[in-house]
């Protein structure tokens, strides 16, 4: 077992350290990240979603309805119950509260999952990798960048701070307040990591074949993703300063152990058990998304914090992933 979580795992943990060493190497600073995060967001991930959603039939995600229903509400259900926690208890401004529910509920399953799952599920791990990675990205991605945009509206883009006069102007009207929601709509739809996976999505729907050479051709750029976004972590991540606070700790406990606890315990409840249980569980025992990084630089809100939530998301996968293989195998 320890062979499989190594191999599932090691890869992302060196990846992200390579990022760090090379940072304090004066090899990298946080302006090539920033460089890294914008090729990333605008050009790698897209790719990746788009390339390996088409690739996924309506026949591969209707034959396990139980398991797709498991991930929706496990993902969405969870963000939004750790996004009321964030912003009514910590009373945190909504932009990091976004990101909070990010990193609390979304396994970097679009990034890391065909290494991590393949290795752990074979060929069982396609269908899990395909509906969580859709229900990511056609759900609590955009609903992240929707709300980071609208909690930017008002604010300097370089300090994060308010702009005087400008919050006050959009709130004293209703219809100006219902014309920026509806562009700030506009603006995350044109958002490359929306609308590839939802025109993927439409396109298995409509039961439509994509050649598999163009395929193959946006894949190349699409599997960097991951790696590039984790070695932009490491120099996010070496750039400032690890934050261990409350926080931060309660987030990755989230994630790593309390999300795929209350699959575990859930699924067992209702009565299932393997092959579903080990496929939910493990897709949910992923560490989050590095893409919580991308986000916090592209729109300045609680870097420190979302670098060390992921680091320590990352190396605390190590102990937690092995206790829920053994627990569902």
């Amino acid at each position: 077992m320890l062979n499989t979580v190594l191999g599932a795992l090691l890869p992302m943990v060196v990846t992200f350290l390579l990022g760090f060493v090379a940072a304090l190497r004066h090899e990298f600073g946080s302006k090539d990240a920033s460089t890294l995060n914008r090729m990333v967001l605008r050009y790698a991930v897209p790719l990746a979603l788009f390339a390996g959603t088409v690739m996924t039939s309506r026949a591969a995600l209707s034959q396990d309805i139980p398991l797709v229903i498991t991930l929706c509400v496990a993902i969405i259900g969870f963000y939004f119950v750790v996004f009321l926690i964030s912003r009514f208890i910590f009373r945190t401004q909504v932009s990091t509260t976004a990101l909070a529910a990010l990193t609390a509920s979304a396994p970097a399953v679009p990034f890391v999952g065909p290494a991590v799952l393949g290795d752990l599920l074979g060929r069982l791990s396609a269908i899990p990798i395909a509906a969580a990675s859709l229900v990511i990205n056609l759900t609590v991605v955009p609903i992240t960048i929707l709300l980071l945009s609208l909690d930017s509206t008002g604010r300097n883009p370089q300090t994060n701070t308010p702009v005087p006069g400008e919050q006050g102007n959009s709130a004293s009207s209703p219809r100006s307040n219902a014309a920026v929601f509806a562009g700030k709509i506009a603006e995350t739809l044109k958002e490359p990591m929306v609308w590839a996976p939802i025109l993927a999505f439409i396109i298995v729907l409509c039961g439509l074949r994509i050649p598999q050479l163009i395929i193959h051709s946006l894949s190349l750029l699409g599997h960097a993703s991951g790696g590039v976004a984790l070695f932009a972590c490491g120099i996010v991540l070496a750039s400032g300063k690890i934050k261990v606070n409350r926080k931060v700790l309660l987030f990755v406990f989230l994630k790593n152990i309390m999300q795929p606890a209350l699959v575990l315990g859930g699924l067992r409840w209702i009565g299932y058990g393997n092959p579903v249980v080990s496929e939910a569980v493990l897709t949910t025992a992923i560490p989050t998304m590095p893409i919580v990084i991308m986000f916090a630089l592209q729109y300045r809100v609680a870097q420190d914090e979302a670098a060390s939530s992921v680091f320590l998301s990352i190396m605390g996968s190590l102990v937690t992933m092995g206790f829920f293989i053994a627990l569902t195998h």
